[in-house]
């Protein structure tokens, strides 16, 4: 009996130790994942999770702005999600006279609510396998180039056809969406209803929701407040609609239940969100190449770029603020490509993959084919003819389109036409929309000076990682015009450019002239870097089509392995909803470090630098941590907690999503990864894998004790 007992709790401390691998469709939850997630702790029926003909929790689990997740936790529309997925709404509201970044948000009544354009929040109606009429389109379909079966355009017009045979609605705030899983071996249509309005509630001061900035991005253990609220605004009939001021809190049809009971080692725990990318299926010799090119560039160019940028934004309140969106967006997989990199080494990731394939190799001859094999070798084949492609192309697009704003002016080339041909309509129609495209440019949000300077230091990294002889066009011109003097020529385009500033863009427009517009150094330079980003698609069109051919091929050997065995399968993250399971648990990432599931208030003072911007903490959140005015949001021993790890899997678009116990309610919000559970976009480590959550007890203590509005909180349901 002793024997047996200890047999179990050894088990046991192994499931708690470890994650569980898998971005499950909730399509095969019943199938394939029912009977281990009750085993693990689940304790509510699976349909309550998600059963397409009724509701279920999957109804209040959203896409918030396409990038994120956010989570209902109101029955009037209140949206939960991370600070850093809202970071750019709430830069879009905070000046220098309302600094919402430095010192929060949050709306005390209904008509405080602010509206944020371009905000969208979505809701996934329905989820439909629907392969077998795919297939049939793409047999019946005339396909010159054999493309279709992965052109976005192509399966929207199959997504339109097959909505209109089967009688689903469509509105103007609906959406199709109909993607290609497992190397477009199989195709899933998303029925999809799209809200507009949706308005600020909420938001902590970064010194919270931000708290350990980059220093801690990507860490663990962690101590920030990463969260936000806003709120979704429908017509008074309950309908989607575009903002209006007599809109109304959406009455949802789903909210979720939030539990204070907190979290302990080996607790049970599942989130649903919106993974963006990984890529478990790849080989050896292409983790390589993304090691070597898209990591490379991401940790060498951003690394100017963020340096560049931090020196202006410290030196100005006004900078810090136009920049802070873009400067977080940059830095995100800046830290993200160094730690992949360093854990693909560490964990020794290539020989783990070449163990994998050589497993699928060794099934193909087990069951007399070589289709894998060939699939195989086309795909090596193919990654060693593409490097210098894809290396010139990631440089061009870190340094040239995402680096230089200048880059983003908008075309010329429909004012040039009515120029030429001396068209009136076509001139007057042509210079409203640059115009438009000039005001979108030139926004509240940039500085030319800013972008003088920071292109400056790209284009000399771009010239010193390309050899003269590859470089794009621009480079003829600078070498020709202004003896190879990077800086003489970027003082040159700010200088004289149509578009260096507003009054100049107007004087131009005043009296527009084709002259001017070829003249123009701006111009010249974003259409060079656009024809030498496309020059490196072009280069690569051939293997791009061979190589998604034999992906496929790869990846449906790999499925058929998996249901050989009797294993689960699951596809590759494509921002589309999932659910993932695991434990609440420590983890050790090398040998005498040992780190805790959770962290507490106290871990906040022990890392505060007032002379830090990265670890400031606010006085009013001293106050409380001294005087433990914590309320009912405090663990059983009195401490505050701040964050737990879990091992469920995740990867970017996971941000803000709903962290549940086994009964399905809401015990935080997920907003990161570890550091050492980087290397999961390409292979799955169970000891090491960790999702890092914000508990809900340190939300709602900061909404309710430290921003004092406890309004939110009591429309929220709550259990203790």
């Amino acid at each position: 009996m002793k024997k047996a007992i200890l047999l179990s709790l050894l088990s046991f401390a192994a499931l708690a130790g470890r994650a569980d691998e898998g971005m499950w469709m909730l399509t095969d939850l019943k199938e394939q994942n029912a009977a281990a997630m009750y085993e693990l702790g689940l304790d509510i029926g699976i349909d309550k999770v998600y059963c397409p003909d009724n509701i279920s929790l999957k109804d209040a689990v959203v896409h918030f702005g396409g990038g994120c997740t956010g989570e209902i936790i109101s029955s009037e529309g209140l949206v939960l999600t991370n600070h850093h997925c809202g970071y750019g709404h709430i830069q879009q509201h905070s000046s220098v006279e309302h600094d919402y970044l430095t010192d929060g948000f949050w709306a005390m009544t209904r008509k405080e609510e602010l509206p944020c354009k371009g905000l969208s929040v979505t809701f996934i109606d329905k989820i439909l396998d629907i392969t077998p009429y795919v297939k049939e389109q793409l047999a019946i379909d005339e396909d010159p180039e054999g493309l279709n079966y992965l052109s976005p355009a192509y399966l929207k017009k199959v997504a339109d056809r097959f909505a209109k045979k089967e009688n689903i609605e469509i509105t103007p705030f609906t959406a199709l969406e109909l993607k290609p899983f497992y190397g477009a071996n199989r195709y899933y249509l998303f029925v999809k209803t799209v809200y507009k309005d949706i308005r600020m509630v909420g938001a902590p001061p970064s010194s919270i929701g931000k708290f350990g900035a980059d220093t801690d991005n990507w860490m663990w253990p962690r101590h920030c407040g990463d969260f936000s609220m806003f709120r979704i605004y429908a017509a008074p009939d309950g309908k989607p609609a575009e903002y209006n001021e007599n809109n109304v809190p959406f009455k949802v049809k789903k909210h979720l239940t939030i539990n204070l009971g907190g979290v302990k080692d080996g607790d049970f725990t599942f989130v649903m969100g919106f993974p963006g990318r990984n890529w478990r299926y790849m080989i050896s010799d292409e983790v390589e190449e993304r090691m070597l090119t898209t990591n490379f560039m991401r940790k060498t160019v951003r690394t100017v770029r963020l340096d560049n940028l931090l020196e202006e934004m410290l030196k100005s309140d006004k900078v810090r603020i136009q920049y802070a969106s873009k400067y977080a967006s940059s830095a995100n997989y800046w830290k993200n490509a160094i730690g992949m990199n360093e854990g693909l080494v560490r964990l020794n990731v290539l020989d783990t993959k070449k163990k994998q394939q050589e497993k699928l190799l060794a099934y193909g001859r087990e069951t007399g084919t070589d289709t894998y094999r060939k699939a195989f070798d086309t795909i090596r084949e193919i990654v060693g003819k593409r490097h210098d492609a894809v290396y010139h192309q990631q440089a061009i697009y870190e340094a040239c389109q995402l680096g230089t704003e200048f880059y983003k002016i908008p075309s010329t080339d429909a004012l040039l036409k009515a120029l030429k041909e001396n068209n009136k309509e076509a001139l007057d129609s042509a210079k409203t929309k640059l115009k438009e495209g000039f005001d979108r440019f030139f926004n509240k949000d940039y500085n030319p000076e800013v972008d003088r300077k920071v292109s400056k230091a790209l284009l000399k990294t771009y010239a010193e990682l390309i050899p003269a002889e590859q470089r794009i066009s621009i480079f003829a011109v600078i070498d020709k015009q202004f003896k190879g003097n990077i800086d003489a020529f970027v003082d040159a385009c700010f200088d004289t450019s149509i578009f260096r500033s507003p009054e100049a863009f107007a004087s131009f427009l005043n009296k527009p002239t084709a002259k001017a517009i070829e003249k123009d150094l701006m111009v010249q330079y974003a259409q060079s870097v656009k024809k030498g980003y496309n020059a490196t698609d072009e280069a690569m069109k051939a293997e791009t089509d061979a190589y998604n051919l034999a992906h496929k091929t790869w990846v449906e050997g790999m499925m058929k392995m998996k249901q050989h065995e009797g294993t689960p399968i699951y596809p590759d993250a494509n921002s589309t909803l999932r659910l993932t399971y695991g434990k609440v648990g420590p983890y050790s990432p090398k040998d005498g470090v040992e780190y805790n599931y959770y962290t507490t208030l106290k871990g906040v003072m022990e890392k505060e630098d007032p002379n830090n911007y990265e670890f400031v903490v606010p006085a009013k959140l001293k106050e409380l941590y001294n005087n433990k005015d914590f309320g009912r949001y405090a663990m059983k021993n009195g401490e505050m907690p701040i964050c737990f790890v879990t091992g469920t899997d995740n990867t970017g678009g996971n941000s803000g999503s709903p962290v549940f116990n086994g009964k399905g309610e809401l015990i935080g919000t997920g907003f990161d990864r570890n550091y050492e559970g980087l290397t999961g976009d390409i292979a799955f480590n169970p000891q090491l894998q960790r999702a890092a959550c914000v508990d809900i007890r340190y939300t709602l203590f900061i909404i309710d004790k430290y921003a004092g509005a406890k309004h939110l909180v009591d429309e929220m349901t709550i259990v203790e």
